[in-house]
């Protein structure tokens, strides 16, 4: 009995950590948290579309040859990026320049905010739900 409640736990976990890539703050919402769920999911996809604002659909480039450190940041989004990354190539965007780079260093800087909260996702499911103490 004991691998098959390990077994459900594990995938309960990864099912938060998942969802929290997928749709920033889904994991917390999974787990009970809707007002955090709700501040995350405000706050990543503010600052991910204010990088698009300022260096335009063009900064999601995920064919580009050069920068690929920014690519790792930028799908950590999720999968939305797979998707604007294809609009780009299919309509020949690209961008340059300071907006472009002001835009990158945005998109990037969500997607490392959304691991954040992944990972807090997945230690709050781990705890049951529970946020910790600090003990």
């Amino acid at each position: 009995m004991a691998p098959e409640h390990n077994r459900n736990r594990a995938g309960f976990l990864l099912m938060a950590g998942l969802l929290s890539w997928a749709i920033p703050g889904a994991g917390h919402f999974l787990v009970g948290q809707r007002v955090r769920a709700l501040i995350i999911f405000v706050t990543i996809l503010l600052t991910f579309c204010t990088g698009l604002y300022i260096g335009s659909i063009g900064v999601v480039d995920l064919g580009r040859p050069s920068a690929s450190y920014l690519k790792g940041g930028q799908i950590l989004n999720g999968p939305l990026v797979f998707f604007l990354s294809d609009q780009a190539r299919v309509r020949g965007l690209r961008a340059y320049g300071w907006p472009s780079e002001i835009g990158e260093i945005y998109t990037v800087t969500s997607g490392l905010l959304n691991l954040l909260c992944l990972v807090n996702a997945v230690y709050i499911a781990h705890l049951g739900g529970k946020m910790p103490t600090g003990e």
